[in-house]
């Protein structure tokens, strides 16, 4: 009898600067089981950017469209700007039997908890307010004004921290990405998320 798990979704969130996306790529590649989630947006494509492999960018019209077929999973709107995660982007990976990786902010978070789909959330924090402003002004992408609105919201992002499942402190990014695989390959051995387990056990028994 193989013992096989259901898949989940895992979400990492975090205020601006604290090294999300930077985290999801490095789990991506440390672990072939997950996929990531590639949100819709309204925002403007940045340069580098690539349409359908960073972000599905959409007009305020598409976007409005999605949201009244009911087409997304969660949704919110950040810093002026509407992101998205389409159902059947999740359907597909759980197809193919991957655990689906969220790179989102906490509304999107609550949204997805109150689908059908099994979530697990991991918020990550920095070390300090200080080293989070030195972050932001060292990936040189955001404008004066940006990086206000971002400030501005940290505390209020920082608030949502308790209603995630593990709390995660990116002091120094290697640790954190495996103290983060580590929460993932737990989850996997959850009991409620083993296939055939009773059946499995049964053959044991005298």
């Amino acid at each position: 009898m193989v013992i096989k798990n259901t898949n989940f979704c895992i979400v990492l969130s975090s205020p601006s600067g604290a090294g999300k996306t930077t985290i999801s790529k490095m789990l991506l590649k440390k672990d072939k089981s997950i996929c990531l989630s590639i949100s819709c947006t309204t925002r403007p494509k940045r340069k580098g950017e690539v349409n359908n492999k960073d972000y599905i960018f959409l007009s305020d019209t598409q976007f409005n469209k999605a949201i009244s077929q009911k087409k997304f999973i969660e949704h919110a709107k950040v810093f002026g700007f509407k992101y998205g995660t389409l159902k059947l982007t999740v359907d597909n990976f759980y197809k193919k039997k991957k655990d689906v990786l969220f790179d989102i902010d906490w509304q999107g978070f609550q949204q997805l908890k109150q689908s059908n789909k099994e979530v697990v959330g991991i918020f990550i924090l920095p070390p300090s307010k200080k080293e989070l402003i030195k972050r932001l002004k060292t990936r040189d992408r955001d404008t004066k004004e940006e990086m206000k609105k971002r400030m501005s919201l940290v505390q209020n992002e920082i608030s949502h921290f308790p209603e995630y499942d593990y709390v995660v402190v990116n002091k120094n990014l290697e640790n954190c990405v495996e103290q983060i695989k580590n929460i993932i390959s737990s989850e996997r051995l959850k009991r409620s998320r083993l296939i055939n387990l009773t059946n499995f056990v049964g053959k044991f028994q005298i």
